[in-house]
């Protein structure tokens, strides 16, 4: 079972398979710029969203348009046109245009650097919000997705049914150096290895720490 004395441990251990497979898709937008417009962008698109798709989307929305000025000189037709076939586009294109909209008039043309202003925005949730402030910003913050929220029950690390107790949860039991990084390593590793159905058991670098909550079938 995974708790606050071996977590440390476990995080090692993720940190070399992670750096075996591809990074989230979010992480390689804010590698390639330190653009905190382009994260928040790239992480709206992929709500709903496989990575391969919202990879696609992401690149052809920033050949055309990569800031607020940008955005609004396209409708909400063309914007859909760019970043089809994410889920729910029609949404998203007008969330787009509207958060472009306040960055310039509210927030003089710059992305919020806080949690509240940032959920201020539409479609904006507490898991963009975080994302946004650890690879935009650098700041302490714990993204939970539904990787991070299946993956720390599974291990046993938190007991919770929802992401925002997950959130909650990880921030009373997981040391602050570790919080910028358990987003993608727990991302990346519910992807390859520590799937929701039928996970890869026997290929996982952890599973003696492994609590298996919930586990019914494995590989």
């Amino acid at each position: 079972m995974v708790n606050s004395e071996n977590i440390g441990k476990v995080l090692k251990i993720l940190e070399s398979e992670y750096k075996k497979n591809r990074k989230p898709i979010i992480t390689e937008i804010s590698e390639l710029a330190k653009n905190p417009f382009k994260i928040l962008i790239g992480t709206l698109l992929s709500l709903r969203t496989k990575d391969e798709v919202t990879k696609r989307a992401a690149n052809k929305l920033f050949a055309v348009a990569d800031t607020p000025q940008d955005i609004l000189k396209l409708s909400n037709s063309q914007i859909e046109k760019l970043i089809f076939p994410v889920g729910f586009y029609h949404r998203k294109a007008k969330n787009l245009r509207v958060i472009s909209e306040i960055i310039l008039q509210k927030f003089l043309g710059k992305v919020p650097d806080n949690l509240e202003e940032l959920l201020s925005l539409p479609g904006v949730g507490r898991k963009t919000a975080n994302l946004v402030l650890v690879l935009g910003f650098d700041k302490f913050a714990i993204c939970v997705d539904t990787h991070v929220h299946r993956i720390s029950n599974r291990l046993g690390f938190v007991k919770t049914k929802s992401a925002k107790e997950t959130e909650f949860a990880l921030r009373k039991k997981l040391s602050k150096k570790h919080w910028k990084i358990y987003n993608d390593y727990l991302v990346s590793f519910g992807q390859n290895i520590c799937k929701p159905i039928s996970p890869f058991c026997s290929k996982c670098g952890i599973e003696k720490f492994c609590g298996k909550i919930s586990v019914g079938k494995s590989r």
